[in-house]
């Protein structure tokens, strides 16, 4: 039986769940934290960029490095060293014939390319100090460049090589070869003194012998450094098949009949002396 008294309960006024309602509306939800998965990059930023750091770094030491070592000059052929032809007199004639390559002016700086090598002709450079260059003996280290040498070949001049592909010649016979340019005779047509514009001795790799002499359009190959040979090589050929001529040829006398048609510069006193780099000429 039903108490009168009693008042009916409020809907919504159960006590539990008032109390858990207040007890939830007085404490704040926690945002739940959201995960993104990072991708390959932003995990490997750091290994990225010093990896790309050395690979450029490496790019530009191999570009320098390439730079530095390649060659100025390039060959087509390595001349094959021949047996001695003969003289019109019968008597056996020293070195042997290279075709000629011409004897045009290039810029400095342009790579050229011989059809043979060594060449004792072709195109060369044409600025002071590059072509003709001092005509002295330069040291396994002190690289000289075909394009300047040849324009001493141009005007007469003996060149002489070694070759230190296979191993520089020993310090004796270094010797020897800065001896044979300090006490070089005077040219055999044009007298002119050592050091005027030959010889020139240097360093050059690309050939199949040991040593070789040079005039323009003829070279000597040795195996093994010959001073009485190359001297003989010379007095027989030098200063005939040169383009530039630096006297008139011989009178039948032998002697030379006229005055330099094109010379090289004089030395610091007015006159050409061994000291004196000859520079490079109008016509060539």
């Amino acid at each position: 039986m039903s108490d009168p008294t009693r008042r009916p309960a409020r809907a919504g006024s159960n006590p539990q769940s008032a109390a858990g309602a207040g007890s939830r509306a007085g404490r704040r939800e926690r945002p739940r934290p959201s995960y993104r998965r990072e991708s390959f990059v932003e995990r490997h930023r750091t290994r990225l960029l010093v990896g790309g750091t050395i690979v450029v770094a490496a790019l530009v030491v191999g570009f320098l490095y390439v730079g530095a070592t390649q060659k100025a000059y390039a060959c087509s052929t390595l001349v094959d060293p021949v047996a001695a032809t003969a003289a019109p007199n019968g008597s056996p004639r020293l070195g042997q014939q290279e075709k000629d390559m011409g004897n045009s002016h290039v810029a400095v700086g342009t790579v050229q390319r011989y059809t043979y090598c060594p060449p004792a002709s072709g195109n060369h450079f044409n600025a002071a100090g590059q072509g003709p260059i001092a005509a002295r003996y330069y040291p396994p280290d002190e690289g000289t460049e075909p394009q300047g040498w040849v324009h001493n070949l141009e005007h007469g001049a003996l060149v002489v090589l070694y070759n230190c592909s296979g191993g520089c010649p020993d310090d004796a016979t270094l010797q020897k070869l800065k001896t044979f340019a300090s006490a070089f005779p005077p040219s055999p047509i044009c007298n002119l003194p050592a050091g005027r514009i030959g010889p020139v001795v240097t360093r050059f790799d690309d050939m199949k012998t040991k040593y070789a002499a040079l005039v323009w359009d003829r070279l000597l190959m040795l195996d093994s450094f010959d001073t009485d040979r190359i001297l003989a090589f010379f007095a027989a050929e030098g200063e005939r098949s040169n383009p530039e001529k630096q006297c008139a040829a011989p009178s039948p006398s032998g002697i030379p009949s006229a005055e330099p048609s094109s010379q090289p510069s004089a030395g610091p006193s007015g006159s050409a002396g061994p000291s004196g780099s000859p520079a490079a000429s109008p016509s060539g």
